[in-house]
């Protein structure tokens, strides 16, 4: 179980959450007594990002609303997307007229959630467009080793490089383009040494044998695909790099867009020393990577565990977008 203290009752964790958050980041506000995270600072003339789902992800999603990303994030209990009520508020108050663009994470209850509001928004004549971000690669084991698609470490890219576009300019039906052609290039496969916790239980969420590493995680305790004794940081990036290999068939000379999160509480010295094994295992297959990413950025509260995410760049101004300023919090 997590060692810090639980200060707070359950039901007041993320009020108290979001309450620390805005004190630290002056650029952020709440609306009303919403869930919901808006960037003080949103342009009128720029078509807004908003994306959101279950608390338990931190920083996600709220760390990343800002200029030159999310206009507003909306949020739901720990591992619970938002209503489609909060989902609706959010859309009607940053709607400028420009229509709206919405990034959900591809689980069956942020689908059906986000999928209502969005249909009640366009019942109300406004213009809104999506993205599902589907990165996951890892298989489900009791369903004949079905892709399982969800939406992990990999919509952070979608929220950089999507939110740069707006920043610079990009009309809703460019966004809805862009988005359509990057998810597909966008690939995640992580691993967990230690299961996470529900603030102030003692229960994992799945079981997991000291000294066991279980590959292909998710973000919300589900289960593995294969589970094997740990031997090696190498080993590690050999399993995930075949498996992206398998994605992309990747031919010699490729650029990719690299990130490398944290799912919760892997150490500095294990995230960088696991880092230098990925890029070491993808410089052998002959790959360039123009931007490596790695940090805290999409996490299951305290797993320990890490997630790997390429990105195939087919345009460089993919990499603009990466690059440009913003002033989001966590990235």
């Amino acid at each position: 179980m997590s060692q810090l203290p639980l200060f707070y009752q359950e039901e007041d964790l993320l009020q108290s959450y979001i309450d620390g958050l805005l004190l630290a980041h002056p650029h952020l506000e709440q609306l009303e007594n919403y869930p919901i995270i808006v960037d003080k600072n949103q342009a009128e003339d720029r078509v807004p990002i908003l994306s959101g789902g279950g608390s338990g992800h931190e920083p996600a999603h709220i760390g990343f609303v800002g200029q030159g990303m999310l206009t507003a994030a909306v949020y739901g209990k720990i591992f619970i997307p938002p209503t489609p009520e909060q989902i609706l508020r959010a859309i009607r108050h940053i709607n400028r007229g420009q229509g709206v663009f919405v990034i959900v994470k591809n689980f069956e209850a942020d689908l059906a959630d986000f999928g209502q509001a969005i249909k009640q928004a366009r019942q109300e004549g406004i213009d809104v467009r999506y993205i599902v971000s589907h990165d996951d690669i890892s298989v489900e084991p009791k369903k004949q080793f079905q892709m399982r698609h969800r939406g992990l470490a990999g919509t952070i890219f979608l929220h950089k490089i999507l939110g740069a576009a707006a920043q610079a300019g990009a009309s809703l039906a460019e966004l809805e383009a862009l988005g359509l052609e990057l998810a597909t290039e966008i690939a995640t496969i992580g691993f967990a040494t230690r299961s996470a916790h529900f603030p102030g239980h003692d229960q994992p969420l799945f079981q997991l044998e000291k000294g066991k590493i279980s590959y292909g995680m998710g973000i919300h305790g589900e289960e593995g695909y294969r589970t094997v004794t740990f031997e090696s940081a190498e080993q590690l990036a050999n399993e995930i790099v075949n498996k992206l290999k398998i994605k992309f068939h990747w031919r010699e000379g490729e650029d990719y867009i690299l990130l490398v999160n944290n799912l919760g509480t892997v150490s500095e010295l294990e995230l960088g020393i696991f880092t230098n094994a990925i890029c070491q295992f993808l410089d052998l297959q002959g790959l360039q990577l123009p931007f490596i990413k790695q940090g805290r950025l999409m996490t299951s509260l305290d797993m320990a565990g890490i997630s790997v995410t390429l990105c195939r760049l087919k345009d460089r101004k993919w990499l603009d977008y990466l690059l440009a300023d913003t002033d989001a919090a966590a990235w």
